[in-house]
C-alpha cells in the first residue's frame, strides 16, 4: 500500500505543476489511412529529440512539453510507407497535425496490390508492437476473411483462445485453458453483464462479429485494467466515426444442410464527419435470421446396479442388493432439435471536438437474440432397484448388464402460440451498453472519464413440456461410444402404451445491470530520459443480478389426454440422423397441439405451482467493486521500457438465497455480506533487439470472483434423495500470480513471427465438492445424506507455451508469393491440490478443468488479382469439464476440429462478392464420462452455406 501512496503523492504534487515550460508546447493530432479510416498503434517521433508517442485505439495520439520552434515528425507503420511531417510548436499551445499514410505496394504474381489489402491486420499488427504489455489484436478485415457469423467464432481463432459451443456457435470463451468465468470480457473497455442464470460467462454469440472493428486480447493484464481475469482480458472495440462520408453494406443469404432452411443476413454502416472536422458519427446495424437444427445423443454412466431379492429384513423392509458390474448407461437420449436463432444489432457512436484539448463521445451498441427452440427427447432411464426383480434383469459372464428394465419418455419441448413464442420455446437474450465519456488536455496533464450503463438479461415466457411415459425392457448395446437401448418386445413401445406423464409450463427471468464509472489522470513523469509518464486513476463498477423463475404443472380435467396415441403426433424420424441411421427419435406430440394448449382455462386443466423447480434458482445478488489503480511507464534506455504499478480493488457483495425443506417447503430467505481487498502489483517489461524484434516479460497479478449461484446462501434439503445442496456465501475469490515471456519478430510488409512461454499459480480456485454428512447438523435424519457445495480448493498451476505465424508469402517465387499462411499454436499443462472425493480424501493428478493441452489453429489463403480463397482450421484437444465425486464420475469436453472455407471475388474497387461453407468436417459436441469410450453427449450440426454481396463506399 505504501507504494500507492508514493505514486499518489507524486501525482498530486504533480498536479500542482503542470504549467507549461515558456519555450514548449504540445501536439495533438491523428494518424488516418487513404480512406479515412483512424489507425491505431502508429509510432509518432520528434526528430533531434527523444520524445515519441504511439497512436491510440481511434488514431489520437499527443505529444507533450515539445521544445518550441520548427520539428519534424516521423510517422512508423508496418506495411505503410514513412511519414516525415513539418510542424511549428508554438510556447504555451497546442498545435493540430492530421496526418495521413500511403500504403507500401507488395508484388504478387502479375499485379502489383497495395498493401492496403492488408491494412486492417497491418493496424492490429502496429498496435500489437507497440503495446507495452502481452497483447493478441484482431482487426475487422481478419474477421472478415474467416466465416465468421459471431464474435465468439472469430475469437478461437487467436492463440490460446478456445471455445464451448451451443447449436453449433461458440458460445463462451477459453483463455489459456481457464474456464470462462476465470476471463473478463469487456466492450469499448467496460464490462459486458452476463445474461446467463447462474455465472459470470459472457455470450459471445449474441455478438456479430461485423459490429466490432478490434478485438484486443490482453494476456498480461496492466494496473489501469479490470483485475478480474486470470486467463486474460478481452476487450471488443466498435466502430468509430470515420474522417469522411463511409457507406458499407451487406447482404447474403444461405442454407444449413442438416434441414435444407435458409438463412438471412444483411449488415449496414454509415458514417461522416461535418465540414469543419468536429462533429463525427457513425450508425450501424445487423440482423442474421437461420433457420437450423442438431441431432443430439446422451448416455448416463453407472458400474453400480440395484435390484430387489424379493426378500424381507427382519424390520419388514425389502432388501435391495447392490452388485458392481462392467459401466453401463443407465440414462440414453435421443434428440433432434429444431431451431430459428434471429440475432439483431444496432449501434450508434458519437464524438464532438470542442476545442484542440477537449473531445467528448457517446456510444452505444443493442444486441439482441430470439431462439425460438422445438426440441423431441426420446429418454430411458433404468427403474429403480427396489421395481426391478430377479427375473427382469441379464448379466452375462463378464459382468455386463445386457438387459433390464426402463422408464421410456417421449418430450416435446415447445411454447404457447400466442405472443411471441410461435408454438415454440422462446429464448429472448439481450444485451445494450451506453457509455458516455471525454478526453481532455489541461496543460501536462491528459485527463480521460467514462460512464456506462450496461444491462444483460434472458427471459424464457411459457416455456412448454409435454412427456408421455411407457415402462418395458431392454436390450443394450456393448457399444459405449455409440450408446444404443432397443425393446426387448417392440409391442411394448407402442404408442398406446405411453401415458401422460407430464404437462408444465415455466417462465424464467434473469437480469444482470452494471453501472460503471472511471477517470484515468496522465503526467509527464521522467526519472531516466525523456520518456515517461505516471498514471493514475479510479474505477466504480455496481452490479445486480436477480433470476426469478417459476415453474407450474398442468393436470388434464377432461378426457382425451391419457395415452400419446389419442392426441396429435407427428414422427420425427430421420434416415439421415447424423448420429447414425440406427437412432430415430420416433413419434411425439407436435409443438403447434402443445402451444393450442389453452392452459389458463381452468375448466380444462388443474394448476399446481412446484417449488423444487425453481426454489433453489432463484436469487438476488449485488456486487459493488470500488478500484484504484497507479502505474508509470519509464524508457530506461532507447531498448527497454518498463510499466510497473499497483491495483487495489476492494469488493463488497450481498447475496439473498432461499432456505428450502423437502424442496418445497420455503422456510425463508438467508442473506450474507461478505468484503474483501485485493493488491495487485505488475511489472511489464519490454526490450527492442531491433525496432522489429521485441522481447516482452511480465510479472502481474489477478483475480476472479466466484460465480453468482456459488454465493448464494441457499440450503435446500432434498430427503427422498438423501440429498443437500448449499450455497456457500464464505468462498474466497480465486487469485492468480501470472509470470509470462514473449518474443515477437515483426516483417516489414505486414506478419509476425512469436513464440513465449507462461506460468499461472492460483490459489483458491473453486469446485463443488461432494461430501457424506458424518452428523444430523442439517436436520433431524439428514446423517448420512451426501452434501453438494461449492468449495475453494487449494491451489493449482498452469504452464503453456504459445507460438504464432502470419505473413504474406511473397518470399516465394512465383505463384507461391500469393499464398497467406497464419498459424498458432498454444500447449497447456496444469495441475491442482485441495481437491477432495466423495469420502473425503484429496484426489492427485487432477488436471484445473478446462485446461486443453492443445490449441492450433490454421489458415491458407491464396490472392490473385481480385480473387481470394482461404481454408482454416480450428483445433481444441480434450479437457476435463466438470470434476465428479470420482474419477469415473468426471466429465470431459472431447476434441474437436472445424475446417471452414471462403471465397471472395472484388467485382470492383467497392463490390465484392463472397461465398462461405462452414464445419466441412461436420464436426460434433461431445462429452464423455471418465473415459472416452464412454459418451455422454454427441450433437452434430452437419455444414452452412452461405453466400452475398458486400459493398464499401469511401469518401474524404
Amino acid at each position: 500500500m505504501s507504494a500507492l501512496k508514493q505514486l499518489l503523492t507524486v501525482a498530486i504534487v504533480a498536479l500542482f505543476t503542470t504549467a507549461l515550460s515558456a519555450q514548449e508546447g504540445h501536439i495533438q493530432g491523428t494518424i488516418r489511412d487513404e480512406n479515412g479510416i483512424y489507425v491505431p498503434g502508429a509510432t509518432i517521433l520528434v526528430q533531434d529529440t527523444d520524445l515519441g508517442t504511439v497512436s491510440d485505439i481511434n488514431g489520437r495520439f499527443t505529444l507533450l512539453s515539445v521544445p518550441a520552434g520548427e520539428r519534424e515528425l516521423t510517422i512508423k507503420y508496418l506495411g505503410f510507407q514513412d511519414i516525415h511531417h513539418q510542424v511549428s510548436v508554438i510556447p504555451n499551445q497546442t498545435i493540430s497535425a492530421d496526418l495521413v499514410l500511403e500504403s507500401s505496394p507488395i508484388e504478387l504474381e502479375g499485379v502489383e496490390v497495395s498493401t492496403f489489402g492488408f491494412g486492417g491486420q497491418s493496424k492490429a499488427l502496429n498496435t500489437q508492437k507497440n503495446n507495452t504489455n502481452i497483447t493478441n489484436v484482431v482487426s475487422t478485415d481478419q474477421i472478415g476473411k474467416f466465416p465468421d457469423a459471431n464474435i465468439g467464432d472469430a475469437i478461437k481463432r487467436i492463440p490460446g483462445i478456445t471455445m464451448q459451443m451451443d447449436q453449433g456457435e461458440a458460445r463462451t470463451i477459453i483463455v489459456r485453458g481457464l474456464s470462462p468465468h476465470l476471463n473478463s470480457v469487456t466492450l469499448n473497455g467496460s464490462r459486458i453483464p452476463s445474461a446467463e442464470g447462474d455465472n459470470r460467462d459472457v455470450q459471445m454469440d449474441l455478438i456479430p462479429s461485423d459490429m466490432i472493428q478490434t478485438i484486443e486480447v490482453s494476456k498480461a493484464v496492466t494496473p489501469k485494467m479490470d483485475g478480474d481475469a486470470i486467463g486474460g482480458s478481452v476487450n471488443l472495440i466498435t466502430r468509430t466515426a470515420p474522417q469522411g462520408f463511409r457507406l458499407s453494406a451487406t447482404a447474403g443469404s444461405g442454407l444449413n444442410l442438416i434441414n435444407n432452411k435458409r438463412i438471412l443476413n444483411g449488415s449496414f454502416l454509415v458514417g461522416d464527419r461535418t465540414a469543419d472536422k468536429k462533429f463525427g458519427w457513425m450508425v450501424s446495424a445487423s440482423i442474421n435470421d437461420n433457420d437450423f437444427g442438431s441431432h443430439n445423443v446422451e448416455a448416463e454412466w453407472s458400474d453400480e446396479f440395484e435390484y430387489n431379492t424379493g426378500m424381507l429384513d427382519a424390520d419388514g423392509e425389502e432388501i435391495i442388493e447392490e452388485q458392481k458390474v462392467n459401466p453401463y448407461n443407465s440414462v440414453y437420449e435421443v434428440r433432434n432439435y429444431m431451431v430459428q436463432r434471429t440475432r439483431r444489432s444496432f449501434s450508434v457512436n458519437m464524438d464532438y471536438k470542442l476545442d484542440q484539448n477537449n473531445t467528448v463521445y457517446f456510444k452505444s451498441m443493442y444486441n439482441w437474440r430470439d431462439d425460438r427452440e422445438n426440441r423431441l427427447a426420446y429418454s430411458n432411464e433404468i427403474l429403480d432397484g427396489e421395481d426391478i426383480g430377479l427375473n427382469d434383469f441379464t448379466i452375462d459372464d463378464q459382468g455386463n448388464l445386457l438387459r433390464f428394465p426402463v422408464e421410456a419418455t417421449r418430450e416435446t419441448k415447445g411454447g404457447a402460440r400466442g405472443g411471441r413464442n410461435e408454438n415454440a420455446r422462446l429464448e429472448d437474450q439481450r444485451m445494450q451498453n451506453y457509455s458516455v465519456g471525454g478526453e481532455h488536455l489541461f496543460g501536462k496533464l491528459k485527463f480521460d472519464w467514462m460512464t456506462s450503463y450496461a444491462k444483460a438479461s434472458e427471459v424464457k415466457p411459457n416455456e412448454r413440456y409435454i412427456g408421455y411415459a411407457s415402462e418395458f425392457s431392454v436390450l443394450r448395446s456393448l457399444d459405449t461410444k455409440k450408446p444404443l437401448f432397443t425393446p426387448e418386445n417392440m409391442e411394448d413401445a407402442a404408442l398406446s402404451n405411453f401415458e401422460l406423464d407430464e404437462l408444465t409450463e415455466e417462465q424464467q427471468d434473469t437480469e444482470e445491470e452494471d453501472i460503471n464509472a472511471f477517470v484515468n489522470f496522465e503526467l509527464p513523469l521522467h526519472l531516466f530520459g525523456d520518456q515517461g509518464s505516471l498514471q493514475f486513476g479510479l474505477r466504480t463498477r455496481l452490479k445486480s443480478k436477480v433470476r426469478e423463475n417459476s415453474f407450474k404443472e398442468y393436470t388434464p380435467m377432461t378426457n382425451g389426454y391419457e395415452f400419446l396415441d389419442q392426441v396429435e403426433t407427428h414422427s420425427y424420424s430421420d434416415p439421415d440422423f447424423l448420429a447414425g441411421e440406427k437412432y430415430q427419435v420416433g413419434s411425439f406430440v407436435t409443438p403447434e397441439f402443445l402451444g393450442s394448449m389453452d392452459l389458463n382455462d381452468q375448466s380444462q386443466f388443474e394448476m399446481e405451482s412446484v417449488p423444487d423447480e425453481y426454489l433453489r434458482a432463484n436469487f438476488d445478488v449485488d456486487e459493488n467493486v470500488y478500484a484504484a489503480y497507479a502505474m508509470t511507464t519509464q524508457n530506461i534506455t532507447d531498448r527497454l521500457s518498463v510499466l510497473a504499478g499497483l491495483r487495489v480493488e476492494k469488493t463488497d457483495i450481498s447475496a439473498t438465497g432461499n432456505s428450502i425443506l423437502d424442496q418445497e417447503d420455503r422456510i425463508g430467505e438467508i442473506t450474507k455480506e461478505s468484503s474483501y481487498t485485493n493488491f495487485m502489483p505488475s511489472i511489464h517489461l519490454k526490450y527492442n533487439f531491433t525496432p522489429q524484434t521485441i522481447l516482452r516479460f511480465a510479472w502481474t497479478n489477478t483475480l476472479s470472483r466466484p460465480n453468482y449461484i456459488d454465493l448464494v446462501p441457499y440450503l435446500d434439503i432434498v430427503a427422498e434423495d438423501k440429498e443437500v445442496y448449499l450455497g456457500n456465501a464464505d468462498l474466497d475469490p480465486t487469485t492468480a500470480m501470472n509470470f509470462d515471456l514473449m518474443a515477437e519478430h515483426y516483417f516489414r510488409n505486414v506478419g509476425i513471427i512469436s513464440a513465449g512461454a507462461f506460468f499461472k499459480k492460483i490459489d483458491d480456485f473453486i469446485y463443488t465438492s461432494v461430501l457424506e454428512a458424518s452428523d444430523a447438523s442439517y436436520g433431524e435424519g439428514t446423517e448420512g445424506f451426501e452434501i453438494y457445495q461449492p468449495h475453494n480448493g487449494e491451489e493449482a498451476n498452469v504452464y503453456g507455451a504459445e507460438f504464432s505465424f502470419q505473413r504474406q508469402l511473397d518470399f516465394l517465387p512465383g505463384f507461391a508469393k500469393n499464398f497467406n499462411l497464419y498459424l498458432n499454436y498454444t500447449y497447456l499443462a496444469s495441475d491442482t491440490n485441495g481437491i477432495t472425493n466423495e469420502d473425503g480424501e484429496l484426489r492427485e493428478d487432477m488436471d484445473l478443468p478446462s485446461t486443453s493441452p492443445h490449441m492450433f489453429n490454421a489458415s491458407l489463403a491464396y490472392s490473385h488479382s481480385r480473387f481470394n480463397i482461404r481454408l482454416s482450421s480450428n483445433f481444441a484437444d480434450s479437457y476435463i469439464d466438470e470434476i465428479g465425486g470420482n474419477s469415473f464420475e468426471d466429465r470431459y469436453y472431447d476434441k474437436q476440429l472445424f475446417l471452414d472455407l471462403n471465397l471472395s471475388y472484388s467485382v470492383t474497387p467497392n463490390l465484392s462478392l463472397y461465398v462461405d461453407l462452414n464445419n466441412i468436417t461436420n464436426q460434433p459436441l461431445r462429452y464423455y464420462q471418465g473415459n472416452r469410450q464412454r459418451t455422454m453427449q454427441m450433437e452434430y450440426y452437419e455444414k452452412r452455406l452461405t453466400f452475398g454481396l458486400k459493398y464499401d463506399l469511401f469518401k474524404n
